[in-house]
């Protein structure tokens, strides 16, 4: 199909503006990565014109799995390419670079695949590298039900799709690890004031150093088999009567 006859450029950017939109709507409300993973997986059937199914595959240490999709028979032909080694979407994780493949050039190529989607109803295929992460490298894969679905323009409108679409996640992926950061350290914090705490308390009972006070309650939390923050706070509130505040 021919979209630049189908439908004039300021429509079809305009479907990609608005998916893009709604992403970044996304990016502001959601935290976890895997629905953001869906949002994209829906939003690229609205970017490009033809798509009639989508999935998105991660690379995690050479291991392809199907992190989104919007039916179960896509994912079904993701798994396909992933126990046969090789696809549309194995290509353009692994080479960084789109792949577009009509149904006889599939046959080709992959043609136990190709024998696989025909029975499904998919005639066509379009898969662009997306980088969620330094750690994972994936695809955007899109289906289509026509031995001609995508077109050059098609191709051009995904790689502009996912090259924003990694940016953005890129973006969330570091504002979370940055969020994970600070709770890791505020917890850090808060544990070194109930032992700084417990401690002081042990000094003051024991007439001992802050060394000696430590390494009594290190002892005793290995004798327990207690976390060390955890003895702490139940010795403040033996000693006490009131728990430490969080």
């Amino acid at each position: 199909m021919d979209h630049t006859r189908d439908e004039p450029w300021p429509v079809v950017l305009d479907e990609v503006t608005g998916a893009l939109e709604t992403l970044t709507a996304a990016l502001d409300n959601i935290d976890d990565s895997a629905v953001l993973l869906h949002q994209v997986c829906q939003q690229v059937t609205r970017a490009v014109p033809g798509v009639d199914e989508a999935t998105i595959t991660l690379l995690t240490d050479g291991v392809a799995t199907t992190a989104a999709t919007t039916s179960d028979i896509a994912a079904a032909l993701d798994r396909d390419q992933y126990d046969r080694g090789d696809g549309p979407c194995l290509r353009a994780a692994r080479s960084g670079t789109v792949v577009r493949v009509s149904i006889a050039d599939a046959a080709e190529l992959w043609p136990g695949f190709a024998k696989d989607s025909a029975e499904a109803g998919f005639g066509s295929f379009l898969s662009a590298p997306l980088a969620v992460s330094e750690e994972h490298t994936g695809a955007v894969n899109c289906y289509s039900a026509r031995s001609h679905g995508f077109a050059e323009l098609d191709e051009k409108l995904l790689d502009l799709y996912t090259t924003a679409a990694t940016a953005a996640l890129r973006v969330h992926n570091r504002y979370q690890h940055a969020h994970n950061t600070a709770e890791q350290l505020r917890t850090a914090l808060i544990s070194r004031a109930v032992i700084d705490q417990a401690k002081g308390i042990l000094m003051a009972m024991r007439r001992i150093s802050a060394d000696e006070a430590f390494t009594l309650l290190v002892e005793q939390s290995q004798r327990d088999n207690v976390k060390l923050r955890d003895l702490a706070a139940r010795f403040i509130t033996h000693a006490t009567g009131v728990p430490p505040t969080p």
